[in-house]
């Protein structure tokens, strides 16, 4: 009986659906435990792309049980649309998918106040994806909220309507009218639709199966530096994207957490504002972005390209206790010469630290580099760990010394066979 947790170390988009579709295999159970449709997990299998925004990576897998946690937000419009591309492609997800009566519900009027409170932001703007996230979560901490369960009380409507009057007077508060149009309309068919499915008390559904020795595999989304506490606040979203958030997302004890896998890519990305000491504004930026398809699942924004940030790793590493490494994208640096890997930062004080201060916003703020000599190999075609470069195996045994975890697992293309599993030296 163990819970093992898959997270990402970095801002998010670091490839954690791929690799839980490969881990999936060796659970009973694949839970997301919190986030919303702000997330975008990709998988490639058989020539075909598929993106999953609210329900488990494990969902492709027949025998295995998906759970949507109480630490997630769920847009029961959005929900629909994505059991329709499922089933669609042949897969009955509803047969195995189990939602927590505790899940909080995202409101069309949440996606309103999402906008305008960014627009009221100007040229401040935290990067909101704008899918009702942050404000459904300021509500469940307001204690205002509805949650999945409310909608199979009798009075659901008028629950509705008195929280839609409240974000009625916020909304006119910025000096606009709440207009939903269509939306209101779509909204109350999904959750007719959600009502059709196994609404469930979900975190006893985990406890007994951890009692009945089964395995569940814990899938965050978002990334370890878009937390809500230890992220580059405020440019972080609204949950809690590290472990701690699997035990309070789920309802799940912490002596029952057994490995805590931690994705990272071979490079670093961000979507929106913040900070981002090793981006590239120039053409070896933009050649990272183009090689890897940087270009948001759910949003489709282009992402910000920079090289691997090993300090920012390190602090990911520590506050979630990461005991294996999953590296990602390998393949998308081929082509360059020489590989640039941040090792520390040099602050405006002059001092040089491995440390992230309090805020990396700091003017002045140096990214320091280390060169390695770069593989010019295709990996995409590699089949074997024991077929890598050797200039690509030093670049891996660089990153393990500096962090002191194994990467056990790399991936060198987008499709469900490009995963080398890997047997890491002692570090």
């Amino acid at each position: 009986m163990a819970v093992d947790i898959l997270l990402g170390l970095q801002w998010g988009d670091e490839g954690k659906g791929k690799i839980v579709d490969v881990l999936a295999p060796t659970y009973d159970i694949v839970a997301r435990f919190q986030g919303g449709p702000n997330a975008g997990h990709t998988l490639e299998f058989e020539g075909t792309k598929h993106v999953l925004h609210q329900i488990p990576s494990g969902i492709f897998h027949p025998h295995i049980q998906n759970i949507i946690g109480n630490g997630v937000v769920l847009d029961p419009i959005v929900f629909r649309t994505e059991m329709q591309k499922l089933q669609d492609r042949g897969v009955d997800a509803a047969r195995n998918l189990y939602i927590s009566k505790k899940a909080s519900l995202i409101l069309p009027s949440h996606k309103v106040l999402d906008r305008v409170s960014e627009e009221a932001l100007g040229s401040g703007k935290i990067g909101s994806t704008l899918k009702g996230i942050g404000p459904t979560y300021q509500d469940k901490i307001g204690r205002v909220g509805l949650r999945v369960g409310d909608i199979l009380a009798a009075d659901f409507k008028e629950r509705y309507n008195k929280l839609v009057d409240r974000h009625r007077k916020t909304v006119e508060f910025y000096g606009q009218a709440l207009e939903l149009g269509e939306q209101e309309q779509l909204f109350f068919e999904a959750v007719e639709y959600l009502r059709t499915l196994k609404l469930a008390d979900t975190e006893y559904l985990i406890n007994e199966a951890l009692q009945n020795g089964k395995r569940i595999l814990a899938e965050g989304a978002q990334g370890s530096l878009l937390d809500v506490d230890f992220g580059t606040y405020p440019f972080v979203t609204s949950s809690t994207t590290m472990v701690a958030g699997a035990c309070t997302g789920l309802g799940v004890a912490p002596k029952y957490i057994t490995e805590v896998y931690g994705i990272f890519k071979a490079y670093c990305t961000r979507v929106g504002s913040g900070p981002f000491p090793t981006e590239l504004l120039n053409e070896e930026g933009e050649a990272i972005r183009q090689a890897g398809r940087e270009f948001g699942s759910t949003t489709g924004r282009p992402r910000r390209c920079g090289w691997v940030d090993l300090p920012t790793l390190k602090y990911s590493i520590m506050l979630n206790g990461v005991t294996q490494l999953n590296m990602m994208k390998a393949d998308v640096l081929t082509d360059f010469d020489t590989i640039k890997v941040c090792t520390h930062y040099k602050l405006p004080s002059g001092e040089i630290t491995d440390k992230l201060p309090h805020s990396l916003e700091i003017e002045g703020l140096e990214p320091i580099y280390e060169e390695l000599p770069g593989w010019k190999v295709d990996l995409n075609k590699i089949v074997s760990t024991e077929e890598l470069p050797e200039a690509f195996q030093n670049y891996l045994t660089y990153i393990e010394s500096h962090l002191n975890v194994p990467i056990t697992i790399v991936s060198v293309g987008p499709d469900r066979k490009s995963t080398l599993r890997r047997e890491a030296e002692k570090v």
